[in-house]
Order: structure tokens, then C-alpha cells, then sequence
């Protein structure tokens, strides 16, 4: 019977679905292929410029987005060096890191595709895929990935994630709304940051420390010296080293043993 896969290669695995979406939609950009006609079709519905839609896609400037993920990186780090964390940098970096790969994939799709944009914006080429929608993707999902270890409640934690997503959505909404992209420039943006914030998960995922395996997957002793308990026997839990015992051994003859405490000594006889 085959062996099921591990954990880190399902995840490889669950990550093949976004790059081919994304390779197809890259193909059918490229090539002029019928994707491109219902596309056109649904952003003529959709474009309504207005105020709203143009204050959402500036959530996915540079000037925004990155700054939020440098915050958040900075604080995690110094976290994790006050905890003691080994490799208290990596998350961190790694985190800066993937952000630093958005522009060197971006540019230069923009570049061979060459794709016009739509009525609403100037004519020009190099929509393709969407530069904003890229930038918010990475930086807030990063920085809600990152942030996640140093947050103590679940729903702080649901709370980071929703946040980051419902930034990302917007900011794709107000992309279509105003007209600066088309829809199937944010959804390929989507697919390649889904490839890139699951790459940096598994990281995440290997550099986890210690502190935060799950309590059932800690040694006993270490979770008594952690919560000060009490093994099922009611001994305190050892940890450490055993300690060398300071109690006298008696031995059976009684010639070599010692008298207790107070004994008195014999007289001499004359």
C-alpha cells in the first residue's frame, strides 16, 4: 500500500492548481486567445469610476503597502530576539524577500505582453497582470503570515487574516471599478501571489520555533516545568540533569555506623 505524502509535499502539490491558472491566463494574453473577449465584456459592466474605487486601489500603491509589511517585519523580528527565538531573522527576511520577486516577475510580463488598457485609463500597453494587486497581495498576506506566531488569541488571529484579505479584495475591486485593470489582470495577480505567500508559508512552516508546537506535542516534563505542575505520581517533574543524592546510606553492619545526633559517649572504665 503507498505511503500517503507528507505535509510539506501536499502543500507543494496545492500549489501546481494557481501556477497553471496562471500560466493559462499569461497564454491567453499573449496569444489574444478567447479568454480575452468575455474579460472585456465583464469590465465594461463593472467600470464605474468614482472616488471610492479610487481611494481602494491606492491601498495597493508602493507607498502603502510596503511600509505596512517593513512595520510589521521590524516588529515580529524585534520579538523574536527578545524571545530568544532561534533564527529570529528568517521569517522576517523571508517575508522582505518575496516581496523583492513581485517587481522582477511583474516588469517584465508587462514588458512581452504588452497589453492595452481599458477605455477608462490613457492609451498605453503593459496592464498585464496588475502591478497594485500584486504589491497588496504579497505585503498584507506577508505581514498577517508573519504576525500570526506573536498572536495569542484565535481570533486575533482570524482577525489578521480577514483584514489582509478584505485589503486585498478591495483593493482588486477598486482596480476594476476605476478602470485600471482588467479583470483578468488581477485575477492572474492573484494565482501568482498564491504561489508566492504558499512558498513562503512552507518556509514559515520550517522555521517555526520550538515555543509553538502544539502543547500535546511537548514532553511531559516540559510542560510540568512550564505550567509548575506535578507529574500523576504528585513528584515534581525533572527536567534537567538528576541531582546527586545528599542522603546517607546505611550500611548493615552496625560497627560501621554511625551513632545518631545526642548519643552519649561511654565512660572510660578505670
Amino acid at each position: 500500500m503507498p505511503s500517503r505524502p507528507s505535509r510539506p509535499s501536499r502543500a507543494v502539490l496545492g500549489l501546481l492548481p494557481p501556477a497553471l491558472l496562471f500560466a493559462l491566463i499569461t497564454w491567453q494574453v499573449a496569444a489574444d486567445g478567447p479568454l480575452l473577449r468575455p474579460d472585456e465584456h465583464l469590465s465594461r459592466a463593472l467600470v464605474h469610476p468614482d472616488r471610492a474605487s479610487e481611494l481602494l486601489a491606492d491601498l495597493g500603491e508602493v507607498q502603502i503597502a510596503v511600509p505596512v509589511l517593513l512595520l510589521v517585519a521590524g516588529y515580529t523580528a524585534w520579538r523574536g530576539r527578545t524571545a530568544g527565538v532561534a533564527r529570529w531573522w528568517v521569517p522576517s527576511l523571508a517575508a522582505l524577500a518575496v516581496l523583492a520577486t513581485v517587481p522582477l516577475i511583474v516588469v517584465p510580463l508587462k514588458l512581452w505582453t504588452d497589453r492595452p488598457g481599458t477605455s477608462a485609463v490613457p492609451p498605453a500597453t503593459g496592464y498585464y497582470p496588475s502591478g497594485h494587486t500584486a504589491t497588496a497581495a504579497v505585503a498584507y498576506g506577508a505581514a498577517a503570515m508573519v504576525l500570526l506566531p506573536w498572536l495569542r488569541s484565535a481570533s486575533a488571529r482570524w482577525l489578521a487574516l480577514a483584514t489582509s484579505a478584505l485589503l486585498v479584495l478591495g483593493v482588486s475591486f477598486g482596480l476594476v471599478r476605476r478602470g485600471y485593470h482588467w479583470p483578468l489582470d488581477v485575477m492572474a495577480s492573484w494565482c501568482l501571489c498564491a504561489v508566492l505567500l504558499g512558498a513562503l508559508w512552507l518556509l514559515l512552516e520550517r522555521e517555526r520555533p520550538e515555543r509553538e508546537r502544539p502543547e500535546r506535542e511537548r514532553p511531559q516534563c516540559e510542560r510540568a516545568a512550564r505550567g509548575r505542575l506535578r507529574t500523576a505520581a504528585g513528584r515534581p517533574c525533572q527536567t534537567g540533569a538528576p541531582r546527586p543524592s545528599t542522603r546517607t546510606t546505611r550500611t548493615s553492619d552496625p560497627s560501621v555506623s554511625r551513632p545518631y545526633r545526642g548519643a552519649r559517649k561511654p565512660q572510660d572504665t578505670p
